[in-house]
């Protein structure tokens, strides 16, 4: 399914080849979407192709890979072929991810950053079922998880006070 959508979508596509060249572009694909630099920790990336025309987006590397986030002590699994639908803090109609609930791999298909607290994410499996966890869990190594969204607002208004006096306005 995956690689039937990727050919359909490749006309029009910036295409990337290479391991670093494909983990750089998919930082910046996150970076540009709003979402957490960490969500993609994908090894041994092949190609990353991105049409944004449409907002499709694939992600191929040499084999499947089970991750674990520390922070919520959960494990996600990445297919080969990972694709999905992107717009601005939204990643849908995804293929080629799964977690563990319980015991269970569970799909996932949708995640979100809300606009109104970019400080949560959530995900959704295609029943409708989802979880929300904190941004920072899904952080890039060396990085604190904050989205450009999250570091661009001021968390209250001490702190919006306290920016603006650094700033010297």
């Amino acid at each position: 399914m995956g690689s039937q959508a990727i050919e359909s979508h490749r006309a029009g596509a910036e295409v990337y080849h290479g391991a670093a060249l494909c983990a750089e572009k998919s930082t910046e694909l996150l970076a540009e979407v709003h979402l957490p630099l960490g969500l993609l920790p994908l090894a041994d990336m092949e190609e990353v192709g991105y049409n944004r025309s449409t907002g499709f987006v694939w992600l191929r590397q040499k084999k499947a890979l089970t991750h674990t986030f520390k922070q919520i002590g959960r494990q996600v699994s990445y297919a080969a072929e990972v694709t999905a639908f992107v717009e601005d803090r939204r990643m849908k109609r995804m293929t080629g991810v799964k977690t563990k609930e319980l015991l269970i791999w569970v799909t996932l298909c949708d995640m979100f950053v809300e606009k109104d607290d970019p400080s949560k994410i959530t995900f959704k499996t295609p029943t409708g079922l989802g979880r929300t966890f904190p941004v920072t869990a899904f952080a890039k190594e060396g990085d604190d998880g904050k989205t450009k969204a999250a570091k661009d607002a001021p968390a209250n208004g001490k702190e919006a006070a306290a920016a603006a006096a650094v700033n010297g306005k």
